[in-house]
């Protein structure tokens, strides 16, 4: 059946991605033959545009996104730059679109004077009761209204490491399950369990630690998808950097390239005040004060936010909660901004 437009445009900041923006590009889908998405880009905008487009084509891979950097002059909702906009945006596109799909009261001006159609969607977000505004002023009380997509990048990552029979597991698990969301195992320990039955179990190579640094961020990566808010993991890449240096006996260079460069929110480092248990995969008792004080040496150096949380497993999850929650309201002020 013919759409009723040949060409749809939807246009705006995407600050964040919700679901009234999804709702918005549905309709154009729904109603034209092909759909152009502008994200509109100043440098006051604190998340960077290619990751507002990405959210976009991720959840509308057939849709065409791009972005338009623009004077901030322009940043406004009034009807008054409206005729500047309409300028704009044929000199980026080559053309005017037959329809402009909108949710703003500015829409109407807007299409006229690209001599658009003008379609008005949900105005009084009376489908979507939400904005981006009130997102970027609480993430997580609204997260209900945020794409798969948005979801991923706003998910924070906390991770729990430790020397060993420190509680590392315990605690990610008690804090997966405080927050109602995943936690991702240590993928290291599968491995090991798998081969320590064989002979020179003990023996490892740098090809091991590779191997094993580059399936913990592909558990992480899967597992995030199905993450509410948290992202809890029972180590990462950069501990496994450590244990390498542990076992190895010197850094490498190319198991570093696998650490990510996005830093987690937080680094919890389970204390070695609890008794230790062999449980037939561990070294012994005899190295966990050197790999503890070896942790804050490395995460002091890199810079990487870090607590300490010693005692009894409640007193550990309380500390920890208390942490993560401060730093969420930190994120929730930050974003806050225009």
């Amino acid at each position: 059946m013919p759409k009723k437009f040949s060409t749809g445009l939807v246009i705006g900041k995407f600050y964040p991605f919700h679901q009234g923006h999804q709702f918005l590009i549905k309709t154009a889908l729904k109603n034209s033959a092909s759909v152009t998405v502008i994200v509109c880009q100043t440098d006051r905008y604190l998340i960077p545009a290619d990751i507002r487009a990405w959210w976009i084509r991720e959840t509308f891979p057939k849709v065409e996104v791009r972005i338009l950097n623009h004077d901030a002059s322009l940043d406004s909702d009034s009807t008054d730059v409206s005729k500047a906009w309409a300028d704009l945006t044929v000199k980026f596109l080559g053309y005017a679109p037959d329809a402009v799909f909108t949710s703003e009261i500015y829409g109407a001006s807007y299409a006229k004077f690209m001599g658009s159609h003008h379609v008005m969607v949900d105005l009084k977000r009376q489908i979507f009761p939400i904005s981006a505004t009130k997102i970027r002023s609480a993430v997580d009380k609204y997260w209900k209204y945020l794409p798969s997509a948005t979801q991923e990048y706003f998910t924070q990552k906390i991770v729990v490491l430790g020397a060993e029979s420190t509680g590392t597991t315990t605690l990610a698990q008690d804090l997966a399950r405080y927050y109602h969301t995943v936690w991702v195992p240590e993928y290291g320990r599968f491995y090991y369990e798998g081969k320590m039955f064989s002979q020179n179990a003990s023996d490892w190579k740098t090809d091991e630690f590779v191997h094993i640094a580059t399936n913990q961020n592909h558990l992480e990566d899967a597992l995030i998808k199905k993450a509410n808010r948290l992202l809890i993991c029972d180590t990462d890449a950069f501990a496994t950097t450590l244990w390498h240096e542990r076992y190895v006996g010197k850094e490498s260079r190319k198991l570093e390239r696998i650490v990510k460069r996005q830093k987690p929110l937080l680094y919890i480092l389970t204390d070695i005040d609890i008794p230790f248990v062999q449980d037939g995969t561990r070294d012994g008792e005899h190295i966990r004060q050197n790999m503890h004080h070896r942790f804050i040496e490395e995460l002091s150096r890199r810079k990487l936010n870090y607590i300490v949380v010693s005692g009894d497993k409640e007193k550990r999850l309380a500390e920890s909660v208390k942490k993560i929650d401060e730093l969420i309201a930190l994120r929730n002020v930050l974003y806050s901004s225009p």
